[in-house]
């Protein structure tokens, strides 16, 4: 019996994560949860699954809820969120908050040694400097959780050799603007880059999705997560989300990971360590499949330079990346800008800056402190 801290337990990550939970019972016990403020489905899960602890977000502890008041355990400080992810009881951290906000949560769980699955990668985007060589030296295991990098994880042989891999493929739906040109994207409101044709997912990523940006935020990941320098890495359009990624050898032969659209799939080869784990969900129908891929829509190239440019440089490149991208994507979503601001917001924020070493924790939340303010400034000069 495994015991589980599940961080962003309220959010579509979240739910993904308790169905496969709550699919196997006698392996999993969800130990702790954390959450933003949704409390009433806090509610719902603690009655559910009986967690020890909840961690809820010091902003949202002093609200009147039955759960604040009926549960033996809540934690709402920074101190008492580290001491229930590094919990001696605890076996897996599972990281499913949104953007920049998961890296302290992140970087507890691998500063303690245990194992992380992480949907959070922004952490990885952002602090993968520290991160990844953090985690070598702890011997924490990061195991990706979205489903293109999860894709990738399942692909790869056991043990890893990097010297038989030729190049990975991460796949795009291509978002709900795969066939508009980039002029096309002057007119689109918030309702349709909300439309995601195939995955239903918070508001933030399918924003990304429909941007591009992260597919970008995901390049970089796999950059720090696999150790593969970005030259070897290539983003192929695939709008029907049935390959999730591949891997191509030396010897010219690729091996793909398929599935029907479903965050739970790469979830539950995550949570058995490369065990599977049993869970409802309906396979591949192969007959009358129908595949198709297409390279990146023509007018996205400069957010994918400066992604590329983020591996090849890396220090504090990804925090003001990832900084700038989250501050537009609010503006957009605030109606404070349109769509295609959202790339002049991520381009002169990042052209901004240059290249610096990061060293500490306290490095990165500085320069994501001077990203926003640039960025914010860099929205203001567009009204």
């Amino acid at each position: 019996m495994k015991n589980i801290v599940l961080l962003g337990a309220t959010g579509s990550i979240g739910d993904s994560c308790l169905n496969v939970i709550r699919q196997n019972k006698k392996h999993f016990h969800l130990f702790g949860i954390g959450l933003g403020g949704n409390l009433d489905k806090a509610q719902q899960i603690a009655k559910e699954f009986c967690p020890e602890h909840i961690f809820v977000a010091e902003s949202r502890i002093n609200q009147s809820h039955d759960l604040l008041q009926s549960h033996s355990s809540i934690l709402s400080t920074e101190d008492e969120l580290q001491s229930l992810i590094q919990d001696p009881s605890v076996d897996i951290v599972i990281s499913a908050i949104s953007g920049f906000a998961g890296l302290k949560a992140s970087y507890f769980a691998v500063d303690a040694g245990k194992t992380i699955l992480i949907a959070n990668k922004e952490s990885i985007v952002a602090a993968g400097d520290i991160l990844m060589p953090l985690a070598e030296s702890k011997n924490s295991e990061i195991i990706p959780v979205d489903s293109e990098h999860n894709a990738i994880h399942q692909c790869f042989p056991r043990p890893r050799d990097l010297k038989e891999i030729s190049k990975i493929m991460i796949t795009a739906s291509g978002g709900p603007f795969r066939e508009k040109t980039f002029q096309d994207l002057n007119s689109v409101t918030l309702s349709d880059a909300l439309n995601h044709p195939t995955w239903n997912m918070g508001p933030k990523i399918t924003i990304d999705s429909a941007t591009l940006a992260n597919k970008c935020l995901e390049l970089i990941e796999a950059h720090y997560l696999f150790q593969i320098p970005e030259s070897q890495i290539e983003i192929v359009v695939h709008p029907q989300s049935i390959i999730h990624s591949m891997v191509t050898f030396i010897d010219g032969s690729t091996i793909a990971q398929m599935s029907n659209p479903n965050m739970e799939v790469p979830i539950a080869n995550a949570l058995g360590l490369d065990h599977r784990l049993p869970i409802n969900f309906e396979a591949i129908n192969f007959p009358g499949l129908n595949l198709s891929f297409e390279p990146i829509s023509e007018g996205r190239e400069v957010i994918f330079d400066m992604a590329r440019e983020v591996c090849n440089k890396k220090g504090n490149l990804g925090v003001i990346f990832n900084a700038s991208n989250e501050i537009a994507v609010d503006a957009f979503i605030g109606s404070k800008i349109n769509f295609v601001d959202i790339y002049q917001v991520i381009q002169r924020t990042f052209d901004h800056f240059s290249c610096s070493k990061v060293s500490t924790l306290d490095d990165i939340f500085e320069y994501d402190k001077q990203a926003r303010i640039q960025a914010e400034k860099v929205i203001k000069s567009l009204n």
